[in-house]
């Protein structure tokens, strides 16, 4: 019996031998091998992405390019020479996936940049030593030494609805790479540009969009400045802003801004036509470059240059210009309501003056001004075209005056109109005097869609198109065809 089962063992051992021995044994134990080998190639190669950067290994397909870094942030991020934490407040499974894919961007970018998650479950008192406000989930703080700034939830995901009253929609935008890296440049900055807000002559209130630009461009306002108990304008006054005033500064306020310009210094006056009073002093800061005001409302009768259906809100052609460069390459159209007209003649006295807007030479001045009753051309009326928006860099030194012809340019509605043109020209123009400064401004990204504003003769083109001519390119396509296959048969 033994004996017996001993045989069976051997000769069971025996077939094994001779299966593995055959070709597809061989194969077999090939194919497992390789696939051992596969599996281990596949796993090193996960392990190894891993510890790539974000940007080499997720691509960014969203159609506002969400989280993609423009060459702004770039700049600033890649020069960094001091440590920067930037602080996530997000509470343990509900954090918004694009920031955390943006603020993975910026640690790719720099050693200098480590992205902190603080959850207010766990550390609940951590946001009170930066802010007041109560704070909302996927909020941020960015902090360097002893400088920090924080960034809501709600400045990331901007809801504007300025139109909306208007009969307009609500506008949403994610402005997550404008705030952080803003807030980098701030932390990390130790001289900030200083805009003074001149006062005393009943100039209107910043606008909040206008406002919040600043503070993100890293600009910093000082309110309520007045000529009148000063013997001249501060050294630090990198630039000084008139907003829409409604009476006339006195002899000696235009004495000490013309100093101030010709000394170097650089002016922005935003002020168009008043409906009781004049501002004959404020106005000879034009003239002295040659730059007349015309009395009244503009009104442009050429529907290509005007907005909607009121022929006062202008949408004046775009002059070449290093202000108006960028809103030409990004083909957008400044809307300029109630406007006063100027006119830019020979004798600038060797400063050199831009226009930067211009309207049509349909257009004309109403003398009437707020009181007119008619967009038709009358008696008294001046001729145009005018120019909207003018730039002057003065001759005996770096002085620059930018004067915009109108108090509502930065209304925010009329800026929201624009798609924001209308700011991205008043803080281009800051820029542009300022010169080379270290404020950052980068635009929102749309969440939803822009304004399309297109003239008229564009329109009754777009309609020409869509109703007839390709229609009837159809129509005669399918004769076509038709006739052939009968000449078939």
């Amino acid at each position: 019996m033994k004996n017996s089962l001993q045989n069976k063992w051997q000769a069971a051992m025996a077939r094994n031998r001779q299966a593995l021995s055959t070709r597809t044994a061989k194969v077999g134990g090939y194919s497992f091998v390789l696939s051992l080998v596969v599996l281990a190639i596949l796993i090193a190669v996960n392990v190894l992405a891993s510890k790539l950067p974000s940007s080499w290994t997720q691509f960014d397909i969203s159609a506002a390019q969400l989280y993609s870094l423009t060459s702004d942030t770039k700049v600033v991020v890649t020069n960094l020479q001091q440590d920067v934490t930037i602080y996530w407040i997000s509470q343990a499974g509900k954090e918004d996936t694009v920031i955390q894919k943006l603020l993975d961007r910026y640690e790719d970018l720099s050693d200098h940049i480590t992205v902190v998650k603080r959850d207010p479950d766990v550390y609940p008192t951590f946001a009170q030593q930066y802010t007041d406000e109560t704070v909302q989930n996927n909020s941020l703080v960015v902090e360097s030494g002893d400088k920090n700034r924080y960034i809501s939830y709600d400045n990331i995901y901007q809801v504007d609805t300025s139109s909306y009253y208007a009969g307009g929609s609500v506008s949403q935008s994610f402005d997550g790479e404008g705030q952080i890296t803003s807030a980098i440049d701030y932390v990390i900055s130790t001289d900030l540009p200083q805009v003074y807000l001149l006062s005393g002559h009943g100039e209107a209130a910043l606008s909040d969009t206008f406002s919040d630009e600043l503070q993100r461009s890293n600009y910093e306002t000082v309110s309520d400045f007045s000529l009148l108990n000063v013997d001249a304008i501060p050294e630090d006054c990198d630039l000084l802003l008139i907003n829409a005033p409604t009476s006339d500064i006195s002899e000696e306020e235009l004495t000490m801004l013309r100093d101030y310009v010709q000394g170097g210094g650089k002016l922005m006056v935003l002020s168009g036509p008043q409906e009781s009073a004049d501002l004959p002093n404020l106005q000879a800061l034009l003239s002295d470059y040659g730059v007349t005001v015309a009395d009244g409302v503009v009104v442009d009768n050429n529907r290509d240059y005007y907005a909607f259906t009121a022929p006062y809100v202008l949408m004046p052609e775009i002059q070449d210009s290093d202000i108006t460069g960028p809103l030409q390459e990004g083909d957008y159209h400044v809307i300029v309501p109630i406007a006063e007209g100027l006119t830019v003649g020979e004798n600038t006295n060797g400063a050199v003056v831009t226009s930067l807007l211009k309207t049509s030479s349909d257009s004309f001045s109403k003398a009437a001004g707020y009181a007119m009753t008619t967009y038709d051309k009358e008696d008294g009326d001046v001729d145009g075209p005018f120019t909207l928006a003018v730039s002057i860099q003065d001759a005996n030194a770096d002085g620059r005056l930018i004067w915009v012809a109108s108090d509502y340019l930065l209304d925010d509605l009329y800026n929201s109109y624009s798609s924001g043109a209308n700011l991205d020209l008043v803080m281009n123009g800051m820029s542009w005097m300022i010169g080379d400064t270290d404020s950052v401004s980068i635009r929102s990204k749309s969440l939803d869609y822009n304004y399309l504003t297109i003239s008229s003769s564009s329109a009754a083109w777009l309609k020409v198109c869509m109703i007839g001519i390709i229609p009837v390119g159809f129509l005669l396509l399918g004769v076509d065809e038709v006739l052939r296959r009968r000449k078939k048969v």
